[in-house]
């Protein structure tokens, strides 16, 4: 029941450690506040983050997208490892692909680059023989970008590319940050809009330093979120969403905190199969005891009932004898004959009424004998 889900954390800890070793080699001696998370490392976080964005949206951003269906591959097989990588891919409710890239700077320059995306991504569903659905370009400028800044067309004559854009300056942070913190701090179950808006909320500051200090308060806010389904989420959408501008040791706080969250998951998920297992094999045996307990009843109930009709038969009979001879009794005492009190009193022979009678007789006489004075 565990092994399968353990082998998977801990082959994802042993790719973590190597990863994060080569991360180390490769930053070593740079500014550990300016450090970029490598790609290499992003995997794991990005697949978590691809399993629960299904069935959410970037509408808390401004953006008026449909839902996200399916988290779509993102390398371009006809460009070299690492000279172009996408941030993320949506299949949306409508049909369409959204390739979605977050910036913290404006250049006219990115659109080239956003080019290259759109072609790259059709190139490779030509090359999968499969049809290329229409693309959208949707870039997320975080708080250090105006609206007033940005140009969202891209006419170069021969292409034209329209750009749909989410500025995270225009959020209400401050009150964002609140209303999500008392919820959070209620217990409250959040919805899938304020999960979004705990991902990106870092973002939405425009110092660097604010930046990393929002980093930080958001893990941490996020830690505290009860539900560990939502929490893998905030906590991988963090790390996913920071991962241009987050340094290396709040990243690495995320990834062990995230580590220990699944297992933790796990181990409920575990929990509650044992419980539900428990309480299976519970209501099967209080069935099994009701059922042999309502047999017992049911026999007993029978024997009870069949010593019943015995008693109460042979208390019938009994007082039908009883009767029978006061009746035999009164009409000897009145000389009817043998064959008036057999007519009368079927149950009784001739021979059973003159046994009586002498009986009576004898009984007569022995009181007559013992008490003369009554003769008399």
């Amino acid at each position: 029941m565990l092994s399968g889900k353990k082998a998977d954390i801990m082959k994802a800890e042993k790719k973590l450690q190597r990863q994060s070793g080569r991360f180390d080699r490769a930053e070593k001696g740079k500014d550990m506040g300016s450090t970029e998370i490598a790609y290499q490392n992003k995997d794991i976080t990005s697949k978590l983050l691809a399993e629960n964005l299904k069935g959410k949206s970037f509408r808390v951003y401004g953006l008026d997208l449909p839902e996200i269906r399916h988290v779509l591959p993102t390398n371009i097989p006809t460009v070299k490892a690492n000279e172009l990588r996408l941030d993320n891919i949506f299949e949306l409710a409508d049909g369409t692909a959204a390739i979605v890239d977050y910036e913290s700077a404006y250049s006219e320059g990115d659109k080239v680059k956003y080019l290259n995306y759109l072609a790259g991504i059709a190139s490779r569903y030509q090359k999968e023989k499969e049809p290329c659905p229409k693309l959208r370009m949707v870039v997320i400028y975080t708080g250090d970008i105006k609206r007033k800044q940005v140009s969202m067309e891209y006419d170069i004559g021969a292409v034209k590319m329209s750009l749909e854009c989410a500025f995270l300056s225009e959020l209400d942070y401050k009150g964002i940050f609140q209303r999500l913190e008392q919820k959070i701090k209620r217990n409250e179950r959040l919805d899938d809009g304020e999960l979004m808006e705990v991902i990106v909320m870092p973002l939405s500051y425009q110092k660097a330093e604010e930046k990393q200090q929002k980093i930080r308060e958001t893990v941490a806010l996020a830690a505290q979120i009860q539900d560990r389904g939502q929490q893998l989420f905030a906590l991988s959408g963090i790390l996913a969403f920071t991962d241009k501008v987050i340094d290396r040791e709040t990243a690495n706080k995320i990834r062990r905190a995230i580590e220990m969250t699944q297992v933790a998951q796990i181990f409920e998920e575990e929990k509650q199969q044992a419980l539900l297992q428990v309480t299976r094999i519970f209501e099967e045996e209080k069935q099994q005891a009701l059922l042999q307990v309502t047999q017992i009843f049911e026999e007993e109930k029978q024997q009870a009932l069949r010593k019943a009709t015995e008693d109460f038969e042979e208390e019938k009979q009994q007082a039908l004898e009883k009767t029978a001879k006061q009746i035999v009794v009164r009409m000897i005492k009145k000389d009817y004959s043998a064959e008036e009190i057999v007519s009368l009193v079927p149950s009784y022979s001739q021979n059973d009424v003159e046994a009586l009678r002498r009986e009576l007789n004898a009984a007569e006489e022995k009181h007559n004998t013992e008490n003369p004075q009554d003769r008399a």
